[in-house]
């Protein structure tokens, strides 16, 4: 029996109608519009897709969107002093330097410069603390949120799940770990990370009664991996060479879509799945922001 699919693209589209019913509330009974700015560091190509998406999306929502665009060669001292501009700006609530940052620019020093009340990506290690001890009036990472509300949506309920998490980064491994461990409703899974130097990993996965694969490699969990009736959430989105697309390549994710699809019981696609919920967490993040900082809420 084939895998229910979890379908980012829609779950996405009912999560803005309710993000522009707050945006709504704020503008009409408050007088306030949340303010997003994103600065971008040279001419990445990749990078201007992913911004230029968050623009797009904060538009249709009605929040306010500043983008910043900096020649590569802008030094430190001159990021880290918009930085300042930035937090000091009361129009704009949410603020967010699209990684990666040229090689000369010391990301973490920026991450480390931006107001904890405007750190909408949630990698500020204050943010990252609230949200390990589960305070739920502070920021989630965008894309580990993400994955949460798809579950929630789709009706799985992680508690008492075994999860498995392969892959360990700042920016999804170790938060969706934290997510998924909370006692909290949607949460109250048993978590199980696995990374590179994991020696028993498939024996691991096979138990996961939830995969989470955000290893970076393309089609890295294959069927005979996965158990019967799993979870998979496909967090992964690579490049691989295919003659026949007019671009020369495709994406995929770090799951081989075709050998787990027919074992699982929900699966994420790539692309079309995690990857629409991202935007949609940061746009939540940046009302969020505008709420706590004006001391209001609008549910």
């Amino acid at each position: 029996m084939a895998a229910q699919i979890i379908d980012g693209r829609k779950i996405s589209v009912e999560v803005t109608e309710e993000l522009k019913k707050k945006v709504e509330v704020l503008k009409n009974d408050h007088g306030l519009q949340p303010g997003l700015a994103v600065v971008i560091i040279g001419d990445d190509p990749a990078s201007h897709v992913y911004v230029n998406a968050k623009e797009k999306k904060a538009n249709e929502l009605g929040i306010l969107s500043r983008k910043i665009q900096l020649p590569a060669e802008t030094t430190q001292d001159e990021v880290l002093k918009l930085i300042n501009e930035l937090n000091n700006d009361s129009a704009i609530h949410g603020i967010l330097v699209q990684s990666p940052p040229p090689a000369h620019i010391d990301e973490e020093e920026i991450i480390l410069s931006i107001s904890v009340e405007k750190d909408v990506d949630c990698f500020h290690p204050y943010n990252v603390g609230r949200m390990l001890i589960g305070d739920e009036n502070g920021f989630k990472p965008c894309t580990p949120h993400g994955c949460m509300v798809l579950m929630e949506k789709s009706g799985i309920d992680p508690t008492g799940k075994h999860a498995v998490i392969i892959g360990r980064s700042n920016i999804v491994g170790k938060p969706m770990a934290a997510l998924l461990v909370q006692k909290a409703k949607g949460a109250n899974a048993t978590v199980t990370i696995c990374h590179s130097r994991t020696q028993n990993m498939t024996e691991l996965v096979k138990h996961a009664d939830i995969v989470v694969a955000a290893i970076g490699k393309p089609n890295f969990v294959t069927g005979d991996m996965v158990k019967e009736g799993a979870v998979v959430l496909d967090v992964g989105i690579n490049r691989v060479e295919d003659a026949s697309k007019k671009s020369g390549f495709r994406l995929v994710g770090d799951v081989d879509f075709g050998s787990v699809e027919p074992k699982a019981s929900w699966i994420t696609p790539v692309p079309g799945g995690v990857g629409p919920m991202t935007i949609g967490m940061l746009m939540k993040n940046t009302i969020v922001a505008c709420c706590n900082i004006n001391k209001i809420n609008v549910g």
